[in-house]
């Protein structure tokens, strides 16, 4: 292994030759497409539309804005992108904004080279050392992103306060040499995005109080909800005219999509993988569809967006609730069914925010109302419910069952067995195993929450499924027209 250069001298007798820091990025993601690497791993369903705008804005050499709604992987692109920077890069030892050896911004390392020459220090850094995330607050000041004076370095080294050495750097310039990321900008005051236009536009920066602008190699990126610029703030026009590329993220376009991502993300694996884990393909779709059908439902701003962290925090609920009952009932595997869906319903109601008539229906009976509907679209797919009959029948003649969250497969399936017809439906939608106790009976709960969802029989909160239950009608009031008990349907 070559030893690195550790002065500037060595440095440049290694043949070094510095590119800018768009450059760079640009040339290590020209080299990953010839050879087909994946540039954003982990990130699904962008594969067609927001990664080729990502390399497009690269190519260009252009800072850019993710525009897009909660939960849509916008942090995490922008932390990749450090990806795409060289293993290590050279500055001068001891410099707060990462000085190019050959070409200094700072007067710390002006001075240097004046006094050491090629004997001048060097030190390597690596991408954690470039890539600089902040969080766009209103409290943030143009201090904390461009710099200010620091009177106490001015005292404690007995400089003027012009002086250059008494400069307290901000974020962005120690950020030079890599990526700066501002996430939320919306939420920063006009006049502190007034202070970006300089290294937007020229590519410096000046600090207040002192006549020097100092020229930045850094590459700006930024995160926002389109929902912020009027909920919140907004990106004033000139700053949005000086970012070179806005690209949008949208939420899965498939169920299929969102598994993935789902499958990806979650927590699952419990005990360090001592209990196995096994979650049935309809239930991880039941899961994605809740989150699908919440995006569409007229009961929930959509403006807000309904998140993907939605589905993950579903999934890893339902299969706690799997694992408690598992341990409770000395089941040796961990499988989640639809009760354990509706177990995670904290992992819903939080997720959500109301229109003015979900207000009114609250949001647990809005959140219970899309896990049914969830279920109805995964059991059409498996299902025609004109031909289930035969269990239909065993309900409305006053055949009650219920399946607890908490009960064991054995003990479930003891009941299952009772109802007519299910045994066989099971096996023409290719349901049934009889060596696989546990997913046989997430089957048949799938079935039966399918039928409850299109009104064939009725499912209590308690994990009672029974026949439609019907007052008779009452007389509305002073006898004009006719009204039916809330219970009509239980």
């Amino acid at each position: 292994m070559t030893q690195r250069p550790t002065t500037l001298g060595a440095l440049r007798a290694a043949g070094y030759r510095p590119r800018s820091v768009k450059t760079e990025i640009r040339d290590n993601l020209i080299a990953r497409l010839k050879t087909g690497e994946t540039v954003f791993p982990g990130i699904v369903g962008y594969e067609d539309s927001v990664v080729p705008a990502l390399a497009n804005a690269v190519l260009a050499r252009h800072n850019f804005i993710l525009l897009g709604l909660r939960g849509q992987a916008k942090s995490r692109i922008l932390r990749q992108l450090a990806g795409l920077l060289d293993p290590e890069i050279p500055v001068l030892a001891g410099s707060e904004v990462n000085d190019d050896p050959f070409a200094p911004i700072s007067k710390h390392g002006r001075q240097l080279l004046e006094q050491a020459g090629d004997d001048a220090p060097i030190e390597w850094i690596g991408p954690d050392r470039r890539y600089v995330e902040k969080l766009a607050t209103p409290d943030v000041t143009v201090a904390d992103l461009i710099g200010d004076m620091d009177p106490i370095r001015a005292a404690r080294g007995g400089h003027l306060l012009s002086d250059e050495l008494t400069i307290n750097f901000g974020l962005l310039p120690r950020a030079n040499r890599g990526i700066f990321a501002l996430n939320e900008l919306p939420d920063l005051s006009g006049k502190v995005q007034v202070g970006l236009f300089n290294v937007l536009q020229e590519g410096d920066i000046q600090i207040k109080g002192y006549p020097v602008r100092l020229p930045l190699d850094v590459l700006l990126v930024f995160s926002a909800n389109p929902e912020d610029y009027t909920a919140r703030g907004k990106i004033i026009t000139p700053l949005k005219d000086r970012i070179g590329s806005e690209i949008q993220t949208h939420y899965p376009r498939t169920p299929e999509e969102g598994m993935r991502i789902t499958a990806q993300e979650a927590w699952t694996r419990r005990d360090g993988g001592t209990m196995e884990v096994t979650v049935p393909p309809f239930v991880a779709e039941l899961v994605e569809r809740v989150a699908f059908l919440a995006r569409d439902d007229k009961r929930i701003d959509r403006r807000s967006g309904v998140s993907q962290r939605m589905p993950i925090s579903v999934m890893e609920t339902a299969v706690s609730n799997a694992e408690r009952r598992a341990i409770v009932a000395g089941e040796p595997r961990i499988l989640p069914r639809v009760a354990d869906v509706y177990a995670a319903l904290p992992s819903i109601t939080g997720k959500m925010e109301l229109e003015y008539e979900g207000e009114l229906q609250g949001v647990e009976a809005i959140a219970r109302d899309l896990i049914a509907a969830a279920a109805r679209d995964v059991f059409d797919r498996t299902w025609d419910v004109h031909s289930l009959d035969t269990v239909i029948e065993h309900f409305d003649k006053g055949g009650v069952l219920q399946i607890s969250d908490g009960a064991s497969a054995e003990a479930c399936l003891q009941g299952l067995q009772g109802v007519p017809g299910l045994t066989e439906a099971l096996k023409e939608g290719d349901m049934y195993d009889a060596a696989d106790t546990g997913m046989t009976v997430a089957a048949a709960e799938l079935l039966l929450e399918g039928l409850a969802a299109h009104r064939k029989i009725s499912r209590a909160e308690s994990g009672v499924y029974q026949r439609i239950k019907q007052e008779r009608p009452k007389k509305g009031p002073k006898g004009g027209g006719f009204s039916f008990g809330d219970d009509m349907f239980q």
